[in-house]
Formats: structure tokens, C-alpha cells, sequence
């Protein structure tokens, strides 16, 4: 989150320690953002996935989500910091968009489409 340098990072799973819970994280999250303007509150969900081939090429893709955190947390459905996460361009947090939105927006998705994609071409260029 930018206004956490960057925190919680590649740490967020661990996040105020290993034994915190999501809503404990979330909480944590807003505590430490409370007063923080809504232009301040940017940040994103990115994810890294890889394959490695079987001659040891690495094909590498990455996805993002942009967006902001909110006031307050909002709605059931994800996981981890879904409730407290705002897409960019929507009005509602990842945990209130049904799996079809959330799947096709997501920094997971985006990063395994990607990939999918990098991986089609590998095979093509083999001529698998």
C-alpha cells in the first residue's frame, strides 16, 4: 500500500505475525490508515507466477490489480484483504463481487492468463 511504503508487501500473509487472522490483518490495515486521504489509500494485489520447462527455460508473468483501500471492510465473499481492497473502477470490494468479476479483474487471473498465453507460444515455437 502506498501509503505503507509498500507495506504489507510480500509479507501480507504474516502480516502483524503468524497467528493473525484476515479480519486481524484488515483491521490492522485501517487502523494504521485511519485519517489517511482516499487519494493516499492506492494499492494493489500483484501476483509472480513461473513454469520452468523441461530443458529449464523460465517463462515468467506477472499480474496486478489496482485499486484502494477503503474505509471500511465490506462483504463475505474471498479472502485475506478482499473486504478492505476497492478495484479500480468499481464501487464495492473484492469480497462483494461474485467469483466470475472477481476472476476476471484479479492479479492471480490476469498472471495466469498471461502465462497460459507464454506458455501456448513455447509450445508453438517447439511445434508441439
Amino acid at each position: 500500500m502506498d501509503a505503507l511504503d509498500g507495506e504489507p508487501g510480500i509479507l501480507s500473509a504474516r502480516y502483524l505475525g503468524p497467528e493473525a487472522t484476515d479480519e486481524e490483518r484488515c483491521l490492522g490495515i485501517l487502523g494504521r490508515l485511519r485519517g489517511v486521504p482516499p487519494e493516499r489509500r492506492t494499492a494493489r494485489f500483484r501476483c509472480a507466477a513461473a513454469f520452468v520447462t523441461p530443458e529449464g527455460e523460465t517463462l515468467l508473468a506477472e499480474g496486478t490489480c489496482e485499486g484502494a483501500i477503503a474505509e471500511h471492510p465490506a462483504g463475505t465473499g474471498g479472502f485475506g484483504y478482499d473486504p478492505i481492497f476497492v478495484p479500480e473502477g468499481y464501487q464495492v470490494t473484492m469480497a462483494q463481487l461474485t467469483p466470475k468479476e472477481k476472476h476476471a479483474i484479479s492479479h492471480r487471473g490476469r498472471a495466469f492468463r498471461a502465462l497460459a498465453k507464454k506458455m501456448r507460444e513455447w509450445r508453438a515455437a517447439r511445434g508441439d
